[in-house]
């Protein structure tokens, strides 16, 4: 069994644990080449978990409708493809890997993502920012799910 876990936004990723391990950045690819992405692979999916954010302090007005057509989009292609999801804030998913670090920078907090995505998938050739969050989201819907 496959899981999805979704880290949406321009600087996110998809990425899918189970059978086998694969990561999409989002940063790096069309809305056409996610889509062709998801759908290759829709039907070993057996549940996605879409991280549950909302406009972040100080984010200008751009930035914020960008950030939920984005949302909208990743959404838009889980329905439509008849793949059951949850969304998950990141406080519940990251409480799962003990990565709740209050006092840390944004930088800092990405680091600890990607250290711990590093650990729990060394195999993956070139994990980044945009997907470590990606894949622990998908291991939380796995750990959660099975």
């Amino acid at each position: 069994m496959n899981y999805l876990g979704i880290d949406p936004g321009q600087k996110g990723g998809f990425a899918i644990v189970g059978d086998k391990v694969e990561v999409l950045d989002l940063a790096k690819s069309t809305e056409a080449e996610q889509a062709e992405w998801l759908l290759s692979r829709a039907m070993g999916i057996e549940f996605a978990v879409l991280e549950k954010v909302g406009a972040m302090p100080k984010q200008g007005v751009s930035s914020t409708f960008k950030f939920g057509n984005s949302v909208g989009f990743v959404r838009g292609l889980l329905v439509a493809m008849s793949i059951p999801f949850a969304r998950v804030t990141p406080s519940k998913w990251k409480r799962e890997f003990s990565l709740l670090a209050p006092k840390k920078t944004k930088t800092q907090k990405k680091n600890l993502d990607k250290a711990r995505a590093q650990e729990l998938f060394p195999h993956v050739p070139k994990i980044t920012h945009n997907t470590a969050d990606a894949l622990l989201i998908a291991e939380y819907c796995r750990r959660v799910r099975t």
